[in-house]
């Protein structure tokens, strides 16, 4: 039969697929529109899962403040030039909006009925957004913070999406959580984290197997640089608490002011505020992080493409 060009038009603006694919799917089911959207339904899942083996590590790191409720999310793509698709950027502006309205937005997020359509499942949307871009999409991922009557939430976004961090800041009397100062504390301390990647808030929270190995590498050093045996665990005790002041947020000097430890910042800002201030938990995510990237030996491709010829 005869496919009109206005019908594949039509599905193509529906859709979002190719014009070619448009007009084969209303060739495969004698025009019936409905029918033609689900064929390419189906079909761009097909093409979805040959796409989940590709490595997915450029992409997004995402994070939004919405009243009392914060979150942050990190979605992979396979190329920079999806990341700025308009597609992708309304794939995680969709994510984002699933996370702040969910009731429960942890687990397995795939699983969970999509807050904008509960008719279907995240997973189902991110395996459309597949199809259409046609790129393989991971939502890696994500956390999600809510404020108490004594804490404020608050994100910052560094470098177009690179870094991403979502910081809770607690207050001893519950009015300093609306006074500005531990507002800007908040921001202050989130751009600082971006900026130095704590491990952790204080020492406290660093695992005891972290220190051990720390310590267990700075004795084979200083073993090897000539120390005498006798002095290297004084050596290595100065050492680790170098580290732990290197790692730890509240011991940081202040990006924005480094004759200010980040625990002097807290006791500055609680000074204005009338409470006492404090760093309850952070999250950063930096894009890519821990992400092997494939390399391709371009000369090694082009060699192996021509045996035979």
């Amino acid at each position: 039969m005869s496919i009109s060009a206005t019908l594949v038009k039509e599905l193509r603006e529906k859709t979002s697929a190719g014009m070619m694919d448009c007009k084969k799917a209303l060739e495969a089911t004698a025009g019936d529109f409905e029918a033609a959207v689900e064929w390419l339904r189906v079909k761009g899942l097909s093409s979805a899962a040959k796409k989940a083996d590709r490595v997915a590590a450029e992409g997004t790191v995402f994070a939004q403040t919405s009243g009392d409720t914060a979150v942050i999310l990190e979605i992979n793509s396979e190329t920079d030039f999806v990341a700025r698709n308009e597609g992708f950027k309304g794939l995680v502006l969709d994510v984002a909006h699933h996370m702040l309205n969910a009731v429960n937005a942890a687990g397995d997020i795939l699983e969970q009925a999509f807050h904008k359509n509960p008719t279907k499942k995240v997973g189902d949307m991110l395996k459309e957004a597949i199809a259409t871009i046609g790129e393989n999409l991971v939502i890696r991922r994500f956390e999600k913070y809510v404020a108490t009557a004594n804490t404020v939430v608050h994100t910052y976004i560094h470098g177009e999406g690179k870094i991403g961090v979502m910081i809770e800041v607690a207050a001893s009397k519950p009015e300093a959580t609306n006074n500005p100062a531990l507002k800007t504390f908040a921001q202050d301390v989130a751009l600082h984290i971006a900026a130095m990647n704590p491990m952790a808030i204080s020492s406290a929270e660093i695992p005891a197997e972290v220190v051990a190995k720390e310590k267990e590498i700075l004795t084979a050093k200083n073993l090897e640089s000539g120390k005498k045996p006798e002095m290297i665990e004084k050596i290595v005790e100065g050492q680790i608490r170098k580290f732990l002041a290197e790692n730890c947020l509240v011991d940081q000097p202040f990006v924005k002011n480094p004759d200010l430890k980040i625990s002097d910042l807290a006791k500055e800002v609680g000074k204005q505020v009338g409470a006492d201030v404090s760093v309850k938990r952070f999250a950063r995510f930096e894009l890519g992080a821990g992400i092997e990237k494939k390399s391709n030996d371009f000369a090694a491709e082009v060699a192996a493409q021509m045996k035979g010829h």
